[in-house]
């Protein structure tokens, strides 16, 4: 059985949770390898709506352990939260989720320096959820952190987290707005830790075990390619590493363990904070985009900013993270659209640039150079058949084909589990459509 990665080709926001949702059937473990609760995944079916931040959306098949690897960061509080409510929604969560005693924690002076740093920026705002996920990898870096399996010995737990708090005191003390967490605060950030003990192991040997005894992988990648600590828009990413690559190692297992990457990517293109975006959209288009398509944070509830998709940018994706099939979402969003642009190019200074830059002013420079073609102004929600969408739309699917060397196998045309079209392409019928 194959192991794969699902990662977002684009700024995040892609659509991953629904396509790992939908894989998830043909998988028997499902791990989340980066990132925190700043991420944020929906799944919606029937008349059921999820929204996941830390939990693998595989938790919503029945048959599928979900893991949550030493390479993410946990908010204690924000992860019980989670079980909660998705238990109350009559979901199996705690017999079926290993999280790692690695995985480092998110305190309450973490997420209270994120908000003071990113309030102090003024108009250089990074557009950071403020949740702490920065300065938490920030320590385990500098190896301050605190790992979750300190669970086990509440004694050492409370004495690092005091220390801890207080260093974090000291770096809040150079912001004069922020407010310091109160010690009630950080004692329920230690009982949250202690909360959670049961639900700790050693996910890396059990990824290990699962492999050797044949047992199929399915990586959860949060955020987005572009959005890569060291190839994304820097210094507008995230903390943590994005691309496929990374999975594999951040869970303990070998990079060749690895045996396909599916990228997520969005018929459009958006992107949420601040940071250089070419083919933003700030007209009434690029609102029809964010209304229709939804483009609300899950995590946050900020809306999106909007543009056309930009072929520049999801070529350096497909190239940096091996991405060997395509999922394609929000494809009925471009119905009404009687023009759809795709950048295939940039310009800057009379120069045409066909790679993406690598300093983010640069890029903020470039000027797209669009190729047109005609919108299809036919409804395509819900189709499940690629033969039944309108021909224009199979021409715009074909073109991003051409533009990005890869196989689309996936459309999305809805919200739901089951507005979905798959297209089993060899061969990648192997890994990329067992569904």
């Amino acid at each position: 059985m194959p192991n794969v990665v699902v990662v977002g080709g684009q700024w995040g926001d892609e659509g991953k949770g629904k396509v790992v949702d939908l894989l998830c059937p043909a998988f028997d473990h499902v791990v989340r390898f980066n990132g925190g609760n700043n991420a944020g995944h929906t799944v919606r079916f029937a008349d059921r709506h999820f929204a996941l931040h830390l939990i693998p959306s595989g938790i919503l098949q029945p048959n599928c352990r979900c893991l949550i690897g030493p390479g993410v960061v946990i908010d204690p509080i924000a992860l019980l939260d989670e079980v909660r409510l998705i238990e109350e929604q009559a979901v199996s969560v705690r017999p079926r989720l290993l999280v790692s005693a690695r995985a480092h924690i998110v305190l309450p002076g973490h997420r209270a320096l994120d908000q003071a740093r990113e309030s102090s920026r003024g108009a250089g705002k990074l557009g950071t959820t403020g949740r702490g996920i920065g300065p938490a990898y920030e320590a385990r870096a500098k190896r301050t952190g605190i790992r979750l399996g300190l669970a086990r010995n509440p004694r050492r737990l409370r004495e690092a987290v005091a220390a801890a708090s207080g260093e974090l005191a000291d770096a809040l003390a150079r912001y004069p707005d922020a407010i310091v967490p109160t010690t009630d605060e950080i004692d329920r950030a230690v009982e949250a830790v202690l909360a959670l003990a049961p639900l700790l192991g050693g996910v890396s040997q059990a990824l290990a075990q699962a492999s050797e005894k044949g047992e199929s992988i399915l990586f959860e990648g949060a955020q987005g390619t572009l959005l890569d600590l060291d190839h994304g828009t820097y210094p507008y990413v995230t903390s943590s590493g994005c691309l496929a690559g990374f999975a594999a190692p951040a869970c303990g297992l070998p990079a060749r363990a690895i045996d396909g990457v599916l990228g997520v990517f969005k018929a459009y293109a958006t992107r949420v904070g601040s940071g250089p975006f070419p083919t933003e959209l700030t007209d009434n288009i690029g609102e029809h985009l964010r209304r229709r398509g939804n483009e609300f944070g899950t995590t946050t509830g900020r809306p999106r900013r909007t543009g056309w998709f930009d072929a520049v940018a999801a070529r350096a994706a497909v190239r940096w993270s091996g991405i060997e099939a395509i999922a394609l979402t929000k494809l009925d969003v471009l119905d009404e659209v009687s023009e759809i642009r795709i950048a295939t190019a940039y310009t800057d200074g009379g120069q045409t640039i066909e790679q993406l830059p690598d300093d983010a002013e640069d890029l903020a420079n470039a000027t797209p150079v669009y190729e047109l073609m005609p919108g299809w102004q036919t409804n395509s929600s819900a189709v499940t058949a690629f033969r039944k969408l309108p021909v224009l739309a199979h021409r715009y699917v074909a073109r991003l084909e051409e533009l990005l060397g890869v196989p689309v196998v996936m459309i999305s045309t809805g919200p739901r589990r089951e507005e979905t079209i798959v297209r089993h392409i060899k061969p990648f019928t192997t890994w990329a459509v067992r569904i």
